[in-house]
């Protein structure tokens, strides 16, 4: 079995924390999902994704609720699948999210989700009445309900920006960037998330016999299906983020480090859905968003940094990318 099939144990830690905080009890529920309790205070230990979404399925009903018990109110059981029925009957993608998004706001007491739409880059907020920060296994509890949703409304992965969290960074973060981004910001004003607006103005081609197959499988189809993989793509990514823009190799030479001719290293990334290039620009963007968060960065050195000849190069890229320039989406910091 391949990471991307399987969950970190600390996942399991977390979600036991405050949903089954007696021990014995806690115990008995793992060996009854076949989960071998000693494996909880190995640091490297794993599961089986179903086998996460089978113990969230249990701690749901023991509960009655689909939030793991970390808000005063909850998510009864049976909330995930009212959103994606009243989602699945809005026009757009976004409208289905931003319905899904006015149930949660109702539903829980501590946070309360929002759509913000500012020219193409679109942003879920979450607002929070107490002052006191969540548990981030909560605040990635809660994007993962929700951008999986979004993901299947969509068809496809939806590409995230940026993740900010009002939280300090965790022990443990490797899942949480492998399901959502590595540009995770924490200690930040606010809790968000960042995603290109196009992709939310796409209408929802669904069906019902979508909605019972997507039912019947959830939470477990939202734990792996659309999240970003453990793959050839990631792998290069991962390397060209190690590595200064104006460094970044070209496909022949790319293929050559990785012992692939350049049509394989093609053929593999297209199998992924994906392109060199797309990586790169992925990337590229992925930069500009962290460097565009510290205001004491210049944009002329931002546009340097990236690669650009001139800072209305990066302009012009940017407002391709992201609809907006530079400094729109500063201003949202």
């Amino acid at each position: 079995m391949s990471d991307k099939d399987t969950i970190s144990m600390h996942l399991v830690r977390e979600a036991l924390l405050q949903s089954c905080p007696d021990a014995l009890v806690s115990v008995a529920l793992l060996q009854r999902l076949g989960i071998d309790a000693d494996a909880m205070q190995r640091p490297d230990a794993r599961i089986a994704s179903q086998t996460y979404a089978a113990l969230w399925r249990r701690l749901a009903r023991q509960c009655s609720d689909e939030f793991f018990a970390m808000d005063a109110r909850g998510l009864p059981p049976g909330s995930l699948a009212f959103m994606a029925r009243v989602s699945l009957a809005q026009p757009t993608v976004g409208a289905g999210l931003d319905t899904a998004l006015g149930y949660l706001a109702l539903a829980l007491d501590t946070l309360k989700p929002r759509l913000l739409r500012q020219q193409s880059v679109a942003q879920v907020v979450i607002d929070e009445p107490k002052p006191t920060a969540q548990r981030a296994f909560a605040y990635f509890t809660l994007w993962m309900i929700i951008h999986g949703l979004a993901c299947w409304l969509a068809g496809r992965r939806i590409p995230i920006l940026a993740v900010d969290l009002r939280c300090d960074e965790p022990p443990f973060c490797d899942d949480y960037r492998v399901m959502f981004s590595d540009n995770l910001r924490f200690a930040s004003p606010c809790t968000r998330m960042i995603v290109a607006g196009d992709c939310l103005d796409q209408p929802i081609r669904r069906s019902a016999e979508d909605l019972q197959q997507f039912l019947a499988q959830a939470p477990g189809n939202i734990l792996v299906r659309y999240r970003d993989p453990s793959s050839l793509g990631r792998r290069i990514r991962t390397d060209l983020l190690s590595l200064d823009p104006m460094e970044w190799p070209d496909v022949e030479c790319l293929a050559h480090r990785l012992h692939l001719s350049a049509s394989t290293l093609r053929r593999r990334l297209a199998e992924e859905g994906q392109s060199y290039q797309g990586l790169k620009d992925s990337v590229r963007r992925e930069l500009a968003l962290h460097w565009l968060a510290d205001p004491r960065t210049a944009m002329g050195e931002v546009a340097e940094r990236l690669g650009y000849a001139d800072a209305s190069s990066f302009y012009k890229a940017f407002r391709k990318w992201f609809g907006c320039n530079p400094g729109h989406y500063r201003s949202l910091n």
